[in-house]
């Protein structure tokens, strides 16, 4: 069982990965549309990885408790906590990315708003 759910959440964060890179490329050049196209899948994977991640440490403690060697799957679990840590590198990386554009996005509406006398949208009759 303890295998069956890091192959699950392996495959699980391999997609996730790949729709981040994508994300990034899709930034990269102008491709909103797909971009948000995708935010639900992701979602969707990140509370299956969440919810994974709770089984397989409920499924770690009960084959403890059961007497198990859990040093059986010590390698599994590093591998599976490696690629966890590139997962949050890679999502770091596109962070970096969309936050600047936020912030400058931000900027140009303060700066709009202002100009407008408080109001985003200078309506003259």
């Amino acid at each position: 069982m303890i295998k069956n759910i890091i192959n699950e959440m392996t495959t699980l964060i391999s997609k996730l990965s790949t729709a981040i890179k994508e994300d990034i490329e899709d930034i990269k050049n102008a491709q909103n549309e797909e971009l948000l196209n995708r935010n639900d899948l992701k979602q969707v994977m990140i509370n299956n990885i969440t919810s994974l991640k709770q089984q397989l440490n409920e499924e770690i403690a009960k084959q403890m408790q059961e007497g198990v060697d859990i040093n059986i799957f010590k390698n599994n679990i590093d591998d599976l906590e490696k690629k966890l840590k590139a997962l949050y590198e890679l999502n770091h990386s596109l962070a970096s990315i969309v936050l600047p554009l936020k912030q400058m996005y931000q900027e140009i509406v303060e700066e709009i708003t202002q100009n407008n006398g408080g109001s985003l949208i200078d309506i003259k009759a």
